[in-house]
């Protein structure tokens, strides 16, 4: 025992003099370098002297790093996350100043400019000669890992070391990766971890779940985590009581959805028991969270949340190595959107203006900062994680769900993945990982770039208002750009605002291939009777449109009905999966409409794009060439893949079908992993549930 602890020590001993001296060497190659860093008297000074300062300052900027980085990152915790991540250049620079006036004689100096770079530079390099020792000593690399479980352990519950209780589950979601894409993706290998998981059916298996009409993050992530989607129509629309347009990706809207499913379900979410939510739409009743969008409206778990930024960035190398990846994926965007143009891909949009940052953020900062906090949940030993990479999604919105950019983005996530699993050995207890999408992607050139005009002009034009001459965009909303705002603490609403010259004038909203039209002047769901005498010409103008698949609008003779090209009427209670204007969408059609016309803040007129069920494109209404939030193709089949020894998430022979049935399944599991979830709260008690991010305990 004594032995392997001499051993240890003398081991990380000398781990910390190789980075020490390849710090020093860094500083004296940059040194001789740069001119405006110098390491020496202005008389000139002897190599060992010279030398001996290197190591000097080099020492010094190291052990500030270490002890100094994490009390300046937790003191800007009030920073926004983004800000701070920029400030990781300026701040190590101060440090290196700080180093360089501790050297004695004075012999360091640097002008700011130069420190900035300077610090950059040696944080990297000792960042990948660390990586590269751990690398090279696996049996290193293991005890540290035990020891992180150990100390987390002792200081939860003051257990022994070895690996004892019920074990934990990790769910993580690959936003907008559909069922054919992962399985693509594995079977080429791009994906290897989840290919070593698939080549197995006796250790996991895969599974499609069908989604419902609305198919986006806001009413998969709510029906998952909160048991109800119900009245989720789209990723935005319009509320006539209180002339509101809610917005998934909005804060106040999400705590407010969040809100409505609690009150519906009685119960405060998958995540009630000992769980964490990192990087969500929302909280699922975690008391743990990070990066969740729905706790950003409020002050107090707002800050909570973004604390998720603290446990990354006190690291000063992850810091760095994230700016550093950072600049990369800007410059990586700006190559590939060259080159498709260059190459005139078709079909394609603009990708330029503040975008590239957008994507950097989404791939890299975010990816990072959750994956750390999912690594951090399971070293302290969770019962349930559940975590949502945006990545694919942002990049296949913008270069296409198939592209070769999207595939790139793929196979980092399957690294993300592996880091994932490798931790999962060395954690205090076991974890089941279950891997998940909550909707795919769908190609296709965008309504505007087919038709050259966006559906809200056709819309204008059907009911005889003036169309502007020069087609207007429509702007792409996603998570990722509202959590860009979030971390730069922008109020989301810019731009979310329909501007209307008149009050009558309608609201027309695009949610993928998904379009909304209400009209403000209209009390209640317009019927088709009360628009037909107001705006004869529009139905007709929509439902017989090339880019358009099919209407949904409320007769008051026949209660709802679906409107198609050359007259088609067929009144929702009789509609057919395979016939009449929904024959191209496929299996689960005619309920997923029947289900989103009950909902009390269904549009006057909801519009689903066409679908060319040969090729899987649809027309999206926003500036997005692979899209999601209607019906047709890929976008409404997302995945499942979980280990084998949890229960079937559904009999043999039946499909799983909505958001809903999903957040059973994954409840069931987790019993059977911990015992029945009960809430101490009395039912009735929604708001304190909620606010105490849903305390549960254990039966048994």
């Amino acid at each position: 025992m004594g032995d392997g602890r001499w051993r240890t020590a003398g081991s990380a001993l000398m781990r910390v003099v190789v980075v020490w001296a390849v710090s020093t060497l860094t500083m004296l190659a940059l040194a001789g370098i740069l001119p405006d860093f110098q390491l020496q008297s202005d008389d000139g000074d002897s190599i060992t002297k010279i030398a001996f300062t290197a190591a000097w300052g080099a020492g010094a900027f190291g052990l500030l790093s270490a002890l100094v980085w994490p009390v300046l990152v937790r003191a800007l915790l009030i920073v926004p996350a983004l800000v701070l991540g920029m400030l990781v250049f300026f701040l190590n620079g101060s440090l290196l100043l700080v180093a360089l006036r501790l050297i004695p004689d004075g012999r360091g100096a640097a002008n700011p400019e130069t420190a900035v770079v300077v610090a950059a530079v040696m944080s990297a390099v000792a960042s990948a000669t660390s990586t590269a020792l751990a690398v090279r000593d696996d049996n290193a690399y293991r005890r540290r890992l035990s020891r992180l479980a150990d100390r987390r352990r002792r200081r939860r519950s003051g257990a022994d070391s070895g690996r004892s209780g019920p074990p934990g589950t990790v769910f993580i979601q690959l936003d907008g990766v559909g069922h054919d894409v992962l399985a693509r993706a594995a079977e080429s290998r791009l994906m290897p971890t989840v290919a070593n998981w698939l080549a197995d059916e006796e250790r996991h298996r895969l599974t499609p779940w069908r989604t419902d009409w609305s198919s986006q993050t806001g009413a998969s992530q709510l029906g998952i985590l909160h048991g109800s989607n119900h009245d989720v129509p789209a990723f935005r629309w319009y509320e006539k009581e209180t002339g509101d347009i809610m917005v998934s990706s909005r804060p106040a809207s999400a705590i407010e959805l969040q809100r409505r499913a609690i009150a519906r379900t009685r119960d405060g979410g998958l995540l009630t028991l000992d769980g964490a939510s990192r990087g969500n739409l929302f909280s699922g009743g975690a008391d743990q969270l990070a990066l969740v969008l729905s706790m950003a409206a409020r002050l107090g778990k707002g800050r909570r949340s973004r604390a998720g930024y603290f446990a990354y960035f006190s690291d000063p190398a992850n810091a760095v190595r994230t700016a550093l990846s950072f600049v990369a994926e800007v410059c990586r965007e700006i190559g590939q959107s060259t080159r498709a143009r260059i190459r005139k891909d078709t079909p394609r949009i603009k990708r330029g203006g503040l975008y590239p940052f957008i994507r950097a953020f989404a791939t890299v900062v975010e990816r990072d900062v959750v994956v750390a906090a999912v690594i951090g949940d399971m070293f302290a030993g969770r019962t349930a994680v559940y975590a949502d990479l945006v990545a694919y999604d942002e990049v296949a919105h913008h270069s296409g769900p198939h592209s070769r950019d999207a595939e790139k983005v793929l196979a980092r996530l399957d690294r993300s993945l592996a880091l994932i699993v490798k931790v999962a050995e060395h954690t205090p207890r076991t974890y089941r990982i279950v891997l998940l999408s909550d909707h795919g992607q769908s190609p296709g050139e965008t309504f505007a770039g087919a038709y050259g005009l966006t559906l809200k002009n056709l819309v204008r034009a059907g009911c005889g208002l003036p169309v502007p001459r020069r087609a207007q965009r429509t702007r792409s909303g996603s998570e990722a750009r509202d959590a860009v705002r979030i971390a730069l603490h922008r109020p989301v609403e810019e731009g979310e605002v329909e501007h209307r010259a008149k009050p009558s004038d309608p609201v027309v909203l695009a949610s993928g291939n998904l379009g909304l039209i209400s009209f403000p002047d209209i009390e209640g769901r317009a019927s088709r009777e009360q628009l037909d005498r107001s705006r004869p010409a529009l139905l007709g103008t929509l439902a017989n449109h090339p880019g358009i698949g099919f209407l949904l609008v409320r007769s008051e003779r026949h209660g709802s009905v679906v409107l198609g090209r050359g007259g088609t009427e067929v009144p929702v209670s009789e509609l057919k999966d395979g016939e009449g204007p929904l024959a191209p969408f496929g299996p689960g059609a005619a309920a997923a409409v029947r289900r989103t016309d009950t909902f009390p803040h269904v549009a006057d007129i909801m519009v689903n794009s066409m679908h060319d069920g040969a090729t899987g494109c649809v027309h999206a209404f926003e500036e997005q060439i692979g899209s999601h939030g209607g019906l047709g193709g890929e976008q409404s089949r997302p995945f499942l893949l979980w280990p084998a020894d949890l229960s079937a998430p559904v009999a043999e022979g039946t499909e799983l079908v909505g958001a809903e049935q999903v957040h059973e399944v994954l409840r069931r599991w987790l019993r059977e992993c911990s015992g029945p979830q009960i809430p101490l709260a009395p039912p009735g008690a929604v708001g304190g549930a909620e606010e105490a991010g849903g305390t549960v305990r254990t039966a048994g």
